[in-house]
């Protein structure tokens, strides 16, 4: 098992908030956290105002806070990211070589502030976002 903390420096590069640049459908977003805020609207205002936040963290308080998120966020939201996971892999030779190394050791996201994305502060957290990494590794495996 790799236990990914939040805050380790070495895993950074499979954060949300690294900073490596994607396009998604045609759309360049300065980080993953920017792209998934930003899908959750519908209205082009608002994606706009995410997409150019100036950090990832502003980003993030802006997909949190604001109303009029999308009415499927709920039903969508682990599709999106999985797409975006996939698209990063894609777009960064260093994230993808870094994410094939981990093997076939399970990745927690180690998060006791997140038990969806993460494994929470028992650690029985849904792990959401090690789920993910390892489903797009799974499909790189068999390319």
């Amino acid at each position: 098992m790799i236990k990914i903390p939040h805050y380790e420096t070495s895993y950074f590069l499979f954060s949300n908030f690294s900073p490596h640049k994607l396009v998604y459908k045609g759309v360049e977003y300065p980080t993953l956290e920017h792209a998934f805020q930003t899908q959750k609207f519908l209205d082009e205002p608002t994606r706009e105002e995410v997409r150019n936040a100036q950090s990832p963290l502003m980003a993030f308080n802006i997909g949190r806070s604001r109303p009029g998120k999308r009415e499927d966020w709920s039903r969508i939201k682990l599709n999106i990211m999985y797409e975006l996971l996939r698209e990063k892999v894609m777009q960064h030779e260093e994230v993808k070589d870094a994410l094939m190394k981990t093997g076939d050791k399970e990745i927690v996201e180690e998060n006791p502030n997140d038990d969806f994305w993460g494994s929470g502060k028992d650690g029985r957290g849904a792990n959401h976002m090690g789920k993910a990494l390892m489903r797009v590794r799974d499909e790189l495996k068999t390319q």
